[in-house]
């Protein structure tokens, strides 16, 4: 039995789960942070949603099945909780989604978690000017080196459609990259 599959069944038991899911938030902690922090960009943002996914991965984990790997698994759900706080920011700040994006970027130099340079705000910009999905696998494939079958089974969809949204996504960067 694989470690992982160890850690679900413990997981769902009533008797080892708190202990299981402090062991979840030790190993999966700093990686889905990051992934989140990549998408809404702020690190108290990120926080938030970060807590958020372990919430919804806690009290949904009797729902997983082991149809993915449970990495998989967690990472929609914080892909989806990154992109619902997203949507209710813009929602009751009244602007866009993109207008969010570019507002967290504004922001991102006054953050003293940022520890990017001039270089790596140009292409946080880059980044905010491509639609979501296109953001997200750029993020996934240059940041967190996520492979496309993983990404494939996260984002549920085809790692041929990933391939062409990664390859328009650092086309599209380069232009803007080269133009600004």
């Amino acid at each position: 039995m694989t470690d992982e599959v160890q850690l679900v069944k413990q997981l769902q038991s009533n008797t080892s789960k708190e202990q299981a899911y402090r062991t979840l938030v030790k190993l999966y902690k700093e990686r889905l942070y990051w992934h989140i922090r990549n998408i809404v960009k702020l690190h108290d943002d990120a926080d938030d949603v970060l807590q958020n996914t372990f919430l919804k991965v806690f009290k949904n984990i009797h729902n997983f099945k082991g149809d993915s790997k449970l990495f998989s698994w967690m990472y929609r759900i914080a892909t989806n909780e990154a992109i619902t706080f997203l949507n209710k920011k813009a929602k009751r700040l009244q602007i866009t989604n993109e207008e969010v994006q570019q507002l967290a970027i504004g922001n991102l130099t006054s953050d003293v978690y940022f520890e990017g340079d001039e270089i790596q705000l140009k292409l946080q910009k880059a980044i905010a000017t491509l639609p979501e999905k296109q953001q997200l696998v750029f993020n996934m494939k240059y940041f967190e080196n996520i492979k496309y079958k993983d990404m494939a089974e996260i984002l549920e969809t085809s790692e041929g459609a990933l391939k062409a949204s990664y390859h328009i996504a650092v086309k599209k960067i380069e232009a803007y990259l080269t133009k600004n």
